[in-house]
Parts: C-alpha cells; sequence; structure tokens
C-alpha cells in the first residue's frame, strides 16, 4: 500500500492508459453501435477536454482528494478518526461511501437547472464511446472536486482509499461509456457488480425519463436501491437516440462549442 501511495500518480496514469487503449481496441473490434460523426472530431475534441479539465485542476487545487485525505489522517479530522476506524474495513466501507456520495452527486447535477446546464455537455455527444467518459466542463470538474473533497475530510479517509477509488472510477467510467458489446451471456452477471456500456448507455438517451436513471458509474447497485434503474431503452439499443437534439450537431463537437454550451439557451 505504501508502494501505491508514493507512486500514485504512475498508478493511475500507468492503469488509465492500459484501460484507454483495451476499451479503443475493444470497441473498434466489436462495435455496439455505428458512429455518424467521425471518431477523430469527437475523440480530439473529448482528448482535448480532459487534457484541459486536468490543467485546471492543477491551477484551482493546490491539493486535491488524495492530499486532502493525507491531511485529514494525519490530524485524525473526519468520522473515521474520531472512531478511530482503519484498515481493510475501512477501505472498504470509505469506497462505498465515496461510490454513493458520486451517485448522490450524479442525481443532483441533474436536477438542479443551473448544475444541469454545465453536466449536459457530457450529454451532447452524439455517440456514446470511451471518449465520451473523458467530456466534462472544466467548471463541473472543479464542483466536483470539492464535493469529492468534502466528502473525504468529513470522513476521514485514509489516501489509500481515495486512489483506489480513484483509479476505480476512472477505470469503470471508460469500460461503461465505451461503444463496446459484451456477449450476451456476460451482461446479466457483470450487470450485478459493475455499471455496463448497455445499462449507462440507457443514461444517455434522448429521452429525459431515460436520462434521469441508471446513474451510477462505477457500482450498479444504488440505482436498484433507490429506485433509478432502467433495465433497457425504450426504443432498444440499435434504435434509441443518443444525445439532445441540435447540440449533437457535426461543429457543435469542437472545444470551442463545448466549453461555452452551459452558457447558450437550451436547443431542441
Amino acid at each position: 500500500m505504501e508502494n501505491l501511495i508514493t507512486y500514485e500518480a504512475l498508478w493511475r496514469g500507468g492503469i488509465f492508459v492500459v484501460i484507454l487503449a483495451a476499451m479503443a481496441i475493444w470497441e473498434l473490434s466489436a462495435p455496439a453501435r455505428r458512429t455518424e460523426i467521425p471518431r477523430l472530431i469527437r475523440w480530439t475534441n473529448n482528448f482535448a477536454m480532459v487534457v484541459l479539465d486536468t490543467l485546471v485542476l492543477r491551477l484551482v487545487f493546490p491539493i486535491l482528494a488524495v492530499g486532502v485525505a493525507a491531511v485529514a489522517t494525519e490530524r485524525g479530522w473526519g468520522l473515521f478518526g474520531w472512531l478511530s476506524f482503519d484498515g481493510l474495513g475501512a477501505i472498504l466501507l470509505g469506497f462505498l461511501l465515496l461510490d454513493l456520495a458520486i451517485y448522490a452527486q450524479h442525481i443532483v447535477f441533474h436536477k438542479v437547472p443551473v448544475l444541469w446546464r454545465l453536466h449536459r455537455m457530457h450529454h451532447t455527444d452524439p455517440h456514446f464511446d470511451m471518449s465520451t467518459a473523458l467530456r466534462f466542463h472544466p467548471i463541473e470538474i472543479v464542483l466536483s472536486m470539492l464535493i469529492k473533497m468534502g466528502v473525504v475530510l468529513a470522513l476521514g479517509l485514509a489516501p489509500v482509499t481515495v486512489i483506489l477509488f480513484e483509479i476505480a472510477l476512472s477505470g469503470t467510467a471508460l469500460f461503461n461509456h465505451s461503444n463496446a458489446r459484451l456477449p450476451a451471456w456476460a451482461e446479466k452477471p457483470v450487470r450485478w457488480l459493475l455499471v455496463t456500456p448497455d445499462m449507462h448507455r440507457v443514461h444517455h438517451s434522448e429521452l429525459r425519463e431515460e436520462t434521469d436513471s441508471n446513474y451510477g458509474f462505477c457500482l450498479p447497485w444504488w440505482d436498484r436501491v433507490f429506485g433509478t434503474y432502467r433495465d433497457q431503452p425504450k426504443f432498444g439499443h440499435d434504435k434509441m437516440v443518443i444525445g439532445i437534439g441540435k447540440f449533437g450537431e457535426r461543429r457543435e463537437q469542437w472545444l470551442d462549442r463545448l466549453l461555452i454550451q452551459p452558457f447558450r439557451p437550451d436547443r431542441k
């Protein structure tokens, strides 16, 4: 565990690149749906967005969630610190609570209009593949980091818990946003353990009742527990429409349009 904490950036970066490459190969070799807009346009701008997001986080915050966890643990802050709760049990429970917090945050970003305007940029991607997992507005990324840091501080989570969660979150986001087709025999059992591409694709439907379902990013259980689970899209995966109206046009996929999109009126 000490090695994981010491070389956090290398571990996270290395695992991210490996999963990214694996998902790209998988969805190119076994795509679930055809794409109408060339990958060069979408991938270039979606990847540019994650680079910009990373730079913004580094500029805004002197330390990120892992750094907050280190300070909280050292000073005994937060619920786990007050209870002297540590070890494997604390790691597992902390992981679950972080995932629940992300699920709750996701719902809030859908229900609060000003936050939805930020989050909808993620939903205006007219296609659904692993690059969609990278497509979040910088302001949303900053707000999300503030929320995550607040949860880490309130619970007093250990750095290793946060690192493991960040690795799992980024890896599963690439997986469940991928345009990869799982074998039919694997879909149901995998869906009980992880959010699958078919499960999360429903969340990117143009139909609002489907968009307001399947909020989970990593673990699929919260949607079932809290009644936000939807098994299949109304028109099936092949015929469902992904995106939000004219925001799905080719010109709207460029970085400049994506950045100003939250400040533009709704378009149908």
